[in-house]
């Protein structure tokens, strides 16, 4: 007889005082590498901006408040529940809906649950912010394998066994069916989940396309022009990726004891792939306080290391992103295409659509790769429009 897992056990951050004293003194004593003479106030250019990474340090030391975002974090119900010997995190707010329409949201790297703190009430409690009850969803938004507050696997997880786990963990919280959303890592986990339990998954929203066709040849000029421009993009700007890929553990030794270094490993791609255009800027749209809590969430947890550990998980668990030849995720699709993407610049929807059955396919009019976290209102706005459009109500 199999036996059953242990029911959910609630959960709340708490971080000991020592550990964020040891933070802040390592922050104290980090010293500044040489900077270009020439770099610009603003520039990017070579990699993380010198004089951002100045103005982050001081902020963090004379203003960032941990304990404050500690009780953000902590405003919702929160648990853990050991499946297959793997300790998951996630929060599991009943709203409005009142245990129907679950949406199960799922984060990527360098993100974290905090990208989602100003989307849980009006997702699941519309009416607080003048929206219709019949909008609302109940919501499960873990922290992946190795990520934050889940716990630290034994080797690395992979995006598709990640899926099988977030299946479990619906199932015990009595959730026979579910929708799924997800951005970066989140992307390939909801794709999974949609091909490989479609019987539990009423449909799936995305905000980057993570499984391509099999074969993946481009069948038209658009598809070609893009496949061109996604080989430059990643020989600009994919170097991380090949290292997350190909030896996380270096990097991991590298950054463990540097919180400075992770922070600016970390920004650089908040910066790289954010919406800052027409004037916006690092600063202006997410603020130094909300950068630096997720930093934090990597900090406070050790779970930097880890967290690499999911870009060689993809390699060994299923050689790549490609769909089994001849599979397509059947389940209806929805995509919202942020324009601010500007690495994982989304594909024509002809490639998209040998891939998945999309029936909904938005430009959003600004926003990028942290949806959530950039532009809550769009998000919350797009995911109720889907909901509506296939017929997911109350």
């Amino acid at each position: 007889m199999t036996d059953l897992p242990a029911p959910p056990a609630p959960f709340s951050v708490f971080i000991p005082e020592e550990t964020i004293a040891r933070i802040l003194a390592q922050v104290r004593a980090w010293r500044m590498p040489p900077v270009p003479a020439d770099e610009g106030a603003d520039d990017w250019s070579r990699g993380t901006n010198g004089a951002f990474l100045a103005r982050l340090r001081q902020h963090w030391l004379e203003a960032f408040d941990w304990w404050r975002w500690e009780a953000r974090l902590n405003a919702w119900p929160q648990y853990t529940a050991d499946i297959e010997g793997q300790r998951i995190h996630f929060y599991h707010v009943v709203g409005e809906a009142g245990g129907r329409r679950p949406l199960l949201i799922t984060h990527g790297w360098p993100g974290s649950v905090v990208e989602f703190l100003d989307v849980i009430e009006p997702l699941a409690f519309p009416s607080r912010h003048g929206g219709d009850p019949a909008d609302a969803f109940d919501l499960v938004i873990p922290s992946l394998p190795g990520y934050g507050f889940s716990g630290a696997p034994a080797r690395p997880i992979g995006q598709r066994a990640t899926a099988g786990l977030w299946r479990q963990l619906m199932g015990l919280l009595g959730y026979e069916r579910f929708v799924a959303q997800g951005g970066d890592w989140g992307s390939l986990v909801t794709s999974w989940l949609g091909l490989d339990h479609a019987d539990a998954v009423e449909a799936i929203h995305l905000n980057m396309i993570g499984l391509r066709p099999t074969p993946a040849t481009p069948q038209n000029p658009e598809e070609v022009a893009w496949l061109t421009r996604m080989g430059q993009n990643m020989q600009l700007g994919g170097a991380y990726f090949q290292q997350q890929a190909t030896k996380p553990q270096t990097l991991a030794f590298a950054l463990a004891d540097s919180p400075m270094g992770q922070a600016a490993w970390i920004l650089e791609k908040f910066h790289g792939w954010s919406d800052l255009t027409e004037g916006r800027t690092l600063e202006s749209v997410y603020g130094l306080d909300r950068l630096l809590a997720n930093v934090m969430v990597y900090l406070v947890t050790g779970s930097f290391g880890t967290s690499v550990w999911y870009y060689r998980a993809l390699l060994e668990e299923n050689g790549g992103n490609g769909l089994p030849e001849g599979q397509r995720v059947e389940v209806p699709t929805g995509f919202a295409n942020f324009p601010g993407e500007s690495l994982y610049v989304a594909p024509p929807r002809s490639w998209a659509e040998r891939a998945y059955q999309v029936v909904r396919w938005t430009d959003m009019p600004r926003g990028g790769h942290f949806a959530a976290m950039e532009c809550p209102d769009l998000f919350t706005d797009e995911l109720r429009a889907f909901a509506r459009q296939i017929g997911y109500r109350s």
